[in-house]
Formats: structure tokens, sequence, C-alpha cells
């Protein structure tokens, strides 16, 4: 829009907020740092960051055990993602980590807005806090991968935050029929071998060899983020609610994928 213009950067800044301004365009980002009680005890800091004119919202945490959750909510596509980056054990024989990837629909009202969420402010930053509502393990069964070269028609967000998972980044044949039937591309889906949900396909931990395709699984807990605005009631007469804070909720998922060789799949080992 202004690329012939030679403006001073500050004077640029300004043209474009006036811009947003006359256009009535109201754009809101943040970050937040929370500090929460994980279900063995133990506190992490978790990353929020909403980005109200993308419109998506960030979260991020480390696990005890060094292992990074990243996730994504992309309100503009329905989207979510899941990204897990595992260290891996050299001693072992594995690879320094290993990144693994789930995409999914995304629900109405699961979270709160990113323009909600870009809004929030700690009064305590220092506070551990817990989750008002514990919500149960949802169970995904991900018989589809995506293609990564292709994934920026689910997410444009997509592509950036996988990018290191390759060939894993898995999805549900549900969520891939859907995405088709609203215009996607079928090349960007690929459907993972037909038995793998059968009875000749073993678990991982159970599986004789470290070579042999197996079924892993992957568990991970979102353990405090928005999930509802709170809304409250003066006592005036024919006064309308207004908002007035949020709920926090915690909220697990439990993945179920092939993966060609046990050795992809190690760390379901040591969870049994």
């Amino acid at each position: 829009m202004f690329a012939g213009w030679n403006l001073p950067i500050s004077l640029y800044i300004n043209v474009v907020i006036l811009v947003h301004l006359l256009l009535g365009v109201s754009v809101f980002s943040s970050e937040l740092k929370v500090r929460v009680r994980l279900v063995d005890g133990q506190v992490a800091e978790e990353t929020l960051e909403a980005d109200s004119e993308q419109d998506i919202i960030t979260l991020e945490f480390k696990q005890r055990d060094g292992t990074l959750i990243t996730f994504v909510a992309d309100f503009k596509k329905e989207v979510k993602i899941f990204r897990t980056l595992i260290l891996g054990e050299l001693e072992r024989g594995q690879r320094q980590y290993q990144v693994l990837c789930f995409v999914t629909r995304l629900n109405h009202n699961e979270l709160i807005s990113s323009e909600s969420m870009a809004r929030l402010r700690q009064k305590n930053p220092r506070a551990i806090r817990s989750a008002e509502e514990r919500r149960g393990m949802e169970q995904l069964s991900m018989g589809m991968a995506v293609n990564l070269s292709r994934a920026g028609q689910l997410s444009p967000h997509l592509r950036n935050v996988c990018r290191e998972a390759g060939a894993a980044i898995y999805t549900q044949q549900a969520d891939a029929q859907h995405w088709l039937d609203h215009g996607v591309e079928g090349a960007t889906f690929q459907p993972l071998p037909q038995s793998w949900e059968g009875p000749g396909l073993e678990d991982c931990p159970s599986s004789p060899g470290l070579w042999q395709p197996c079924v892993c699984r992957y568990s991970l807990r979102l353990e405090w983020y928005p999930c509802l605005l709170r809304y409250c009631h003066t006592h005036a007469a024919r006064a309308s609610p207004y908002k007035c804070g949020i709920r926090s909720c915690s909220k697990g998922f439990h993945f179920r994928f092939y993966v060609p060789y046990r050795h992809l799949c190690l760390w379901d080992e040591e969870d049994t």
C-alpha cells in the first residue's frame, strides 16, 4: 500500500495506525506468562499469545521431561494444531528430538475469542493457577497423514508450526472429509494403511521389533486455558450483563496413529 513512499519508520507506523482507525479496525495482541500447577504437582510456565488481526491464539509450555507442547487455535480457518517436540535419548540410538503434529477442527465455544484473550491482564503474575473446570480426555484416532507442502490450505500457520514434523502430521478421517467437502484438495491428505486399526497391527509396546509397524499413542493435557467468558449482573433494572472475567479449563487429548517403525514411538514404552 505504501511501497512507493519513502517514509521514516516512525511516520510509517503512525500512518498504519491512522489507517486502522479510519477503517474502524481494532487490532489487539498480547502475551501472558501464567504459572500453572500440573497434574504431577510440578509448576510449569505457560505462554499465551493472542493476535486479533490474524485471529489466532497460541499456548506453549514445557513439560518436566523437556517436551515442548505448542497449541494453536486458528479461528479464521476453524483449525486446532497440536505440536509436540519430544527430546530423544541419544544412548538408545534416537535422534536428538522428534516432532509430531496433530490437526483437528476447532469447534465453536471451545475457548474464548482471540480478541478477548488479547485483552486479558493478570493482577498477580506470580500466582500458581489451577483450572476451575477439569475436562476429560478426548480420544482421537488419527487415520490420515497431512501433506506438509499443501498444509497451508488448512491453515496458513500450519506449515510454519509443523515444518519440522515432516511426514508426522496427522488428522482424523472425519476431519479430512469435512475439509474435502469444503474445497481442500485431495492431495492434502494421505490415508494411512487401512489395517492399522484392525486386529492385525499391534500397539507399539507389544510390537516384537524396532523396525515393525505398529499403533503409537501419545497423550497431552492443556492444563490451563480460558475457555469461557464470565458475565456479571448489576442491580439496576433492565441492565445488560457485562463481562467480568473468565472461566479456566483443563483438557486432555489422547492420540492414536500409525507409525511404520516402533523405533519412532519409543516414548510409548515408557508410559506403560
